[in-house]
């Protein structure tokens, strides 16, 4: 099953995808669904509008998680990539909820940074609260896949040891266009891949994670509890800008575009944020 959140003309609404069109779930996003006990069954038997599916206005599929939780190296190609040596934990960090954009909306290039880069993901999505999950309960609490992009500002991310503020500059995290529920995703076979204007710059198989989305799940509540609507990161595989020979970073203009096998697309261009007044 596809869960979206889209624009409407005067809000935001979870829908429904499926061959004929998107339906109307009767809430204002796929988190707000999510927080529902039954949210399986009332998507599936939800009949509210009906829109066009080819005319939909994406938001980000869950407009106001509670939390973003992002790894850093975690897919094997990635690390080596980076020099570094294989990590016996996952490397955490946090995005903010001001950070998301949706599948078509542009990325808002911040005049403070010269360094913007590309980070194709493959994003988890939370569905029952869990805390010190073992694999099979982790397994559970998983809702479903959807595609994200964790655009980084190098230059930021690396003037200390903290990367926080290098991956938290507003409107820049493409997240969509749709949740594919977790029943019907075969990560094992599914494939990542990141372009820039079209050249292929990511391709990693998503078999090459080092933690895959039940570890993290497991992790993670161990430490705090996981609700439905958080966002996990699972990390990037090798091509990002940074780690090339000569550095590459994004520019105006530039569209990142950002696919999974049975997940979509996110295909996002690279605008000048707006001039703000001093």
């Amino acid at each position: 099953m596809k869960l979206a959140t889209i624009r409407t003309a005067n809000a935001t609404a979870a829908v429904r995808i499926d061959d004929t069109g998107a339906v109307e779930t009767g809430h204002a996003d796929v988190g707000v669904l999510l927080a529902e006990h039954d949210w399986q069954t009332i998507a599936a038997d939800a009949d509210g509008v009906h829109h066009d599916p080819t005319m939909l206005d994406f938001a980000p599929v869950i407009p106001h998680p509670d939390k973003i939780v992002c790894v850093g190296l975690n897919y094997r190609s990635h690390i080596l990539e980076m020099g570094r040596e294989l990590p016996s934990y996952p490397t955490l960090f946090a995005k903010f909820a001001d950070t998301l954009i949706g599948a078509r909306d542009a990325i808002a290039m911040p005049s403070a940074s010269t360094a913007l880069d590309w980070e194709a993901e493959l994003a988890v999505v939370v569905g029952s609260s869990v805390r010190h999950a073992n694999r099979a309960t982790a397994e559970a609490a998983i809702a479903g896949y959807c595609v994200l992009n964790d655009i980084t500002a190098r230059d930021w991310q690396y003037r200390t040891v903290e990367w926080l503020q290098g991956k938290n500059f507003e409107s820049t995290t493409p997240l969509g266009p749709y949740l594919l529920t977790a029943d019907a995703f075969d990560i094992a076979s599914a494939t990542i891949e990141g372009r820039v204007s079209e050249e292929v710059v990511q391709s990693a198989p998503l078999n090459d994670l080092l933690f895959d989305p039940a570890d993290l799940v497991a992790y993670l509540s161990t430490i705090f509890t996981l609700r439905p609507g958080d966002i996990i990161a699972t990390g990037t595989p090798g091509g990002v800008g940074h780690a090339r020979e000569p550095r590459r970073y994004l520019t105006p203009g530039a569209v990142v575009t950002t696919s999974i096998t049975g997940l979509g697309q996110c295909r996002n261009v690279c605008q000048p944020e707006p001039a703000h007044a001093v």
